[in-house]
């Protein structure tokens, strides 16, 4: 089984979360070390720390590598058997971070549980379960997928009901990832893309003013739009003006690895949402590119191994994995060049984040372990089933 595994994938997983991990120990030294002082001086530990960030990063990474290995070996047809119930979970935590007391309060969303000294941010593992539940659903309506009636109108709906709890806590960063991994997983299950354009009408004019209703999403826009507005620029534009300068210094080679200056105080959430643009101060465009094409290869190896998956539902589960890596990492990158509004997005494997490093490289252990199985005869009967069921959907419409 092992030697059938994706090995080429498993590698850039593995290193773009220890990459990761160096970049973290070099850009978030001066924020460690603010955190830690007001810490110390709250009586909350003996004195300050550069360490702060990487040491949290450190286990962050042994957790999402140990959960990668472990999904790499369960059988994927396990998260089939038990996507509702893990869907029904995942839901239920999210409405747990609307409850006072258990929410950490943290950040500009109710998007965190405070768990004693820990904190989780449900909406992560909700991606991958809602992945999960969404493949099953998909598979079991694949002959009227294409449909108005029976295809489209639930899948609306489904949707609809997953990223309520989203748009009301606010958090328009995952509220994007999940419509774009629904839309890519709809389409590619054979959903008509007429219905996918009317669908993202109805949801701009539905979903749009709950996530605006707050003042601080609707600075983001008003920033994106007047970036060069001298008064934005110094208050609502000031983090993406910075994450600009940062980029714009790096020029072709950096400045060197640890030598950023947009780190120490400029560049807020430097180690996380930010993380690309200090990249690009350090390591310079060329070997940035070396980067951004690591990332290049880990999507077009998920979408590969979906091409290949022996079943249908193997097929949709990695395309709905690949694609939420893909779909993360290019609006990620957006907003630190300034194309997109900043939604609070971190960049796959390489900010910081514990729920986020553990979920997506969950991901990538289910995504090896559907390649481990892939075999050639297994994709020669997926095709003629698929092929079989074109022809019987041409001949009921």
């Amino acid at each position: 089984m092992f030697r059938r595994m994706d090995l080429l994938l498993l590698g850039i997983a593995v290193v773009l979360s220890l990459f990761g991990l160096a970049m973290i120990a070099s850009v978030s030294v001066f924020e460690s070390y603010q955190l830690t002082l007001r810490m110390t001086q709250q009586g909350l530990m003996q004195g300050p720390s550069n360490s702060f960030y990487l040491l949290r990063s450190f286990i962050h990474v042994l957790l999402g590598l140990s959960a990668m290995f472990l999904a790499a070996f369960v059988p994927y047809h396990f998260w089939e058997r038990h996507a509702r119930t893990l869907f029904v979970i995942a839901l239920c935590l999210l409405l747990a971070c609307l409850i006072p007391g258990l929410s950490a309060g943290w950040g500009t969303s109710s998007s965190w549980l405070r768990l004693g000294p820990l904190s989780l941010q449900p909406s992560e593992f909700f991606k991958l379960a809602f992945i999960f539940y969404l493949a099953v659903w998909l598979q079991k309506r694949e002959q009227l997928i294409g449909t108005f009636k029976e295809g489209f109108i639930p899948f609306a709906t489904l949707l609809a009901i997953s990223t309520f709890i989203i748009a009301i806590e606010p958090d328009f960063g995952t509220f994007l990832i999940l419509c774009g991994i629904a839309t890519i997983m709809f389409f590619i299950a054979g959903g008509n893309i007429f219905h996918l354009f009317l669908g993202g009408g109805i949801s701009s004019v539905l979903g749009l003013p709950l996530i605006l209703h707050k003042q601080y999403i609707r600075d983001r826009f008003i920033a994106f739009f007047n970036p060069a507005s001298p008064q934005i620029s110094e208050t609502i534009g000031f983090q993406i003006k910075q994450a600009l300068i940062a980029i714009g210094s790096g020029g072709a080679f950096g400045v060197g690895y640890g030598k950023s200056v947009q780190k120490f105080g400029y560049l807020p959430e430097v180690q996380a949402d930010m993380i690309f643009s200090a990249m690009s101060e350090e390591l310079g465009f060329l070997r940035l590119m070396i980067v951004v094409g690591m990332f290049g290869i880990l999507i077009y190896r998920g979408f590969r191994i979906a091409q290949n998956a022996p079943d249908r539902f193997g097929f949709l589960l990695a395309t709905g994995i690949t694609s939420w890596v893909a779909v993360q990492s290019c609006v990620n990158v957006a907003v630190n060049v300034g194309l997109f509004p900043i939604t609070g997005l971190t960049l796959p494997f390489l900010s910081y984040g514990g729920s986020s490093l553990i979920a997506l490289l969950t991901g990538i252990g289910i995504l090896l372990n559907i390649s481990a199985h892939s075999t050639e005869g297994a994709v020669i009967l997926r095709r003629e089933r698929k092929k079989t069921s074109r022809l019987l959907r041409r001949a009921f419409s």
